[in-house]
Formats: structure tokens, C-alpha cells, sequence
């Protein structure tokens, strides 16, 4: 069922579930407590939670910033449904409601558990970080900006989701600077940051890679994993191997560094005589996909 819905296997779907609980922890345990804001539209989100306590005077714990953001990414996601395949709006989909049941049942202390606010934005960017790696390196998404970051992207190789997401951060913590001073707005700048930062060290899945695959046998079951597998293409031709003069056969092969780590996974079954030559980090152009 999962295989076929979302396209998983049970390992993808467990570390996707188990990523987003862990950027909810951090967030609602680290970063909340200390008055610091996330970016994005979970972002603004908190920004409207606040706001309603404010002017209606309601208790500190009133929390609907995740019931908001499962309500914001609604109309996102009927205008993604007919711009990205199916599987990444019902991967889409599942992290936002998993995500808002998170946020929502959560608790948040009312005494931060770290008093140093420094001390507690380390710790809560690290975790938020990782924990988004986890779910995106699985081709899952938390919705918000990625959707139509990822949208725009599709349209023009020049959008970045990144270049949209400084400009809504910059926005939401030019509020956050007005309304609640410059130390909330420089601190949750460094919470993103580090989580940015970490995020860009767990999530492999753009980084473009080549792979060159040496096989002493026709690579044609190699060949089917990464049509099927991976849904890349590759190129290979015949050698003839230097020392003993024997037919070896050259496989090559462009894919992201989240797909060259499963290939480098899977190799050995597909062919024990197999060994690659792999080279991170390349730059790719014309007609690649990237699969966001």
C-alpha cells in the first residue's frame, strides 16, 4: 500500500514520519518557549497565533498555529495537483497532516526547558534541521513555500526555492523586529540559519552527481534499477580491459546524490562484480530533471 501510494518503502516512510516529529519537537520544545519564529508560512502562522492572543487576550498556551497551517496549504495544494506528479502532492499531503497533528498536540512548556536562549536556538535549529533533512531526502515535502517554491522552479531553472524563502524570512522577521524587538528577530534569524545549514548537510537530493559503473557482464539488470528505481536514464558501451585484454562493459550514468547513495547501496546485489567511480558536486544543464 505504501509502495503504491507514495511511491515508499516502509524504511522511507518510517524515517519521514520519525524526521517531521523531530523538527515538531525542536520547534515547540526549543523554540517556541523562548519567543523565537520559524520562517515561511509555518512562520507567519505563528505570527497570527500570537497576534490573536494578544488582541484577545487569550492564555499563553493557546496554540492554532498548526491547525492555520494545515488551512494555508489547502489552495496550495489544489494548484500544485495539476503542476507536480501525484506522488509528491500525496507525500505533500500526508507531512502537512502530520505535521499539524504534531504542532498540535505537542505541548508547549510554559518554562523553557534551556533558560540560555542562545543555548536553546542551537539546539532547536540542530534538531529542526536535521529533522527536515530526514523527510526531504525521502522526495517528501512540509508543504508552505516548498509548494510553490517547487512550482516556480519547474517554470524557470533561475527560481530557487531558496532566493523565495529568503524573501518571505526577510519579511516575516522585519515584522518580528518591529513588533517584538531586535533580539527575537536576530535570534530567530540564527535558528533558521542553522537549520538551513543543517537541512543542506542531511538533504542530498539535489546535489548533481555522475556515476561511472564497471561490470564484467552485460549491464542490463543495472540498466532496469536505475530506469525503474531511480527513473534516470543511462549510457554504456563496451571496453576492453587493459591488464587481461577481457570485455568489461562502462555504465554512466547523471543523477542526484540522494540516488547515487542508493545505487551504491544496491550495487553489490545487482551485480557482485560491479565496482563505480562517482564524482559529487558536478554541474548540470540542458535537459536534466531536478527533482525537487
Amino acid at each position: 500500500m505504501i509502495k503504491k501510494v507514495f511511491d515508499w518503502n516502509l524504511e522511507d516512510f518510517i524515517k519521514t514520519i520519525f524526521g517531521m516529529l523531530i523538527m515538531c519537537l525542536a520547534i515547540n520544545l526549543f523554540i517556541r518557549p523562548v519567543g523565537l519564529y520559524n520562517g515561511g508560512i509555518l512562520g507567519i502562522t505563528q505570527l497570527i497565533n500570537t497576534f490573536t492572543v494578544k488582541i484577545f487576550k487569550l492564555n499563553n498556551s493557546f496554540n492554532i498555529s498548526g491547525i492555520l497551517y494545515f488551512l494555508l496549504n489547502i489552495p496550495l495544494l489544489i494548484v500544485s495537483k495539476s503542476k507536480v506528479n501525484n506522488y509528491f502532492l500525496r507525500r505533500t499531503l500526508l507531512c502537512v497532516i502530520i505535521q499539524t497533528l504534531f504542532l498540535s498536540i505537542i505541548p508547549i512548556p510554559k518554562k523553557p526547558f534551556v533558560d540560555d536562549i542562545l543555548t536553546s536556538t542551537l539546539i532547536g535549529g540542530f534538531l529542526a534541521g536535521y529533522g527536515s533533512g530526514m523527510f526531504l531526502s525521502t522526495g517528501s515535502s512540509a508543504g508552505g513555500t516548498d509548494i510553490i517554491g517547487v512550482i516556480m522552479s519547474l517554470k524557470s531553472r533561475k527560481f530557487t526555492i531558496g532566493k523565495l524563502s529568503f524573501g518571505i524570512n526577510f519579511f516575516i522577521y522585519l515584522i518580528c523586529g518591529l513588533c517584538f524587538g531586535i533580539k527575537t528577530m536576530i535570534y530567530s534569524f540564527v535558528y533558521s540559519f542553522i537549520a538551513t545549514f543543517v537541512v543542506d548537510h542531511t538533504h542530498e537530493k539535489n546535489i548533481c552527481s555522475t556515476a561511472v559503473i564497471f561490470t564484467k557482464n552485460e549491464p542490463t539488470i543495472i540498466l532496469d534499477y536505475i530506469k525503474n528505481e531511480l527513473k534516470r536514464d543511462a549510457t554504456y558501451w563496451k571496453g576492453v580491459g587493459g591488464y587481461n585484454k577481457t570485455t568489461s562493459y562502462i555504465t554512466y550514468v547523471a543523477l542526484s546524490k540522494y540516488e547515487l547513495s542508493r545505487l551504491e547501496k544496491d550495487i553489490i546485489k545487482l551485480d557482485n562484480s560491479a565496482f563505480i567511480i562517482k564524482n559529487n558536486g558536478v554541474g548540470i544543464d540542458g535537459n536534466f530533471e531536478l527533482k525537487i
